[in-house]
This record gives structure tokens, sequence and C-alpha cells, in this order.
């Protein structure tokens, strides 16, 4: 491999480290941003859990003033739930679609993304360093090249 092709390569995916990077910190960011906006307006009440996978959960409230709600994107930090379940739900009151299960907080959100941006380092880093030794030890098998002099 030409070493400027190597470098460029390299260079691309530092890139692409970079970017996954600054998605990790904003998603925590969002997450703290979301609880900010529950906190300012925070209401609270026991909601019945429809739906609950790994990464959603699904649940159906009554609000104060009668309206039923299911938050469209479900619920922040929805682990650990049942479908079936009763829990008690923290909400903003002038946004019931923002919601997450009561004592639950973007602290949540910290682990799951610094694993996420650790590993693909790690894959990016093991990525590159074997694209350089691959390239060193195919140049080292190479004959010399024949110059304009040894003609």
């Amino acid at each position: 491999m030409n070493a400027a092709v190597l470098r460029r390569v390299q260079k691309g995916l530092l890139l692409v480290g970079l970017v996954g990077t600054v998605m990790g910190a904003v998603l925590v960011i969002a997450c703290y941003r979301n609880d900010h906006q529950i906190e300012a307006h925070k209401a609270t009440v026991m909601a019945d859990v429809l739906y609950a996978g790994d990464l959603r959960a699904d649940v159906s409230f009554q609000t104060p003033d009668g309206q039923l709600h299911s938050p469209r994107l479900g619920l922040l930090y929805p682990t650990e739930l049942t479908q079936g379940q009763r829990i008690s739900v923290e909400y903003d009151a002038t946004n019931p679609d923002l919601a997450r299960p009561a004592g639950r907080d973007a602290s949540l959100s910290i682990v799951p993304a610094v694993s996420v941006v650790a590993l693909l380092w790690l894959v990016i880093g093991a990525v590159v360093i074997g694209l350089a030794e691959t390239n060193r030890r195919l140049t080292a098998r190479r004959p010399d090249r024949v110059t304009a002099g040894d003609r």
C-alpha cells in the first residue's frame, strides 16, 4: 500500500473515531438536558408498562387534567422494566412525552456512552495499527525498486 494512501485511510479512521466520540458526548449532554426539563416542571404519576424491551419501554399514564398519555418515544432509561408492571413515572408537566421512571436520571447514560466510545477507539486503534504493520511487512518484502541510475 502506498504510504500516502495508508495515511489517508488512518486519518479517515481517526475522523470516524472523533465523530463517534462527539456523538457519545452529545448523547450524554442531551440526557442531562432532558432531565433538566423534567426537573423544571416535574410531575409524578403512576403508569402502566405496556411494552418493555431491552432498549425501549412504552407506558401509559393519566395526567391530573384527565388526559391519557403514552410518550411516543417511550420512557427515558427504560431498563429493568417488565410488561404489565405499574411504576412511578416523573414527567415534564408541560411536555408529557418527556418521561422517566422515578428515581432514575441522566447519570445512567454515562457508562453506556463511555463503553461504546471506548470500544470504538479500541477497534479503530487495532485497525490503524494492523494496517501500519501490514504495510510495513509488505514494504520490507518487496525487492528494492530499480532506480534510473541502475539501468
